[in-house]
């Protein structure tokens, strides 16, 4: 798992940010088949600033080691700047899409889904 960890903070988020999206849109097809309405749907849950509102309902949920991720997915420095939202707003998204990230590629899809489930499920279910 400690070579997962060095891939770093961007290419976590970049592997969180499609787990997400997968979570995001398995809940959204039991409600809907349309997939034109699917798409625009899933971007209201799937996008920097909402994943930013969510932090503050997971981060008292993770134990030590998903906090240094989020930590890590948190602090890369991205190469481009946000267009839509703030830099502390995008940071705190990947951070988010880092542990997502993390827990998948160590096998902990139990753990994403549950940690999916207790931020995002109200709105889904």
């Amino acid at each position: 798992m400690d070579e997962i960890k060095y891939l770093g903070g961007a290419a976590l988020a970049y592997i969180g940010d499609a787990v997400l999206e997968i979570f995001v849109r398995e809940k959204l097809i039991k409600k809907e088949t349309d997939t034109g309405k699917l798409s625009a749907v899933a971007q209201t849950f799937v996008n920097a600033g909402r994943q930013s509102e969510k932090v503050d309902m997971l981060l008292p949920l993770l134990d030590e080691e998903e906090t240094a991720i989020y930590h890590l997915g948190r602090n890369y420095k991205p190469s481009s700047k946000p267009r839509h939202i703030s830099a502390v707003e995008y940071h705190r998204a990947s951070g988010l899409e880092a542990v997502f990230g993390y827990l998948h590629l160590c096998g902990k899809d139990e753990r994403a889904r549950q940690l999916f489930s207790a931020v995002y499920g109200d709105e889904l279910d």
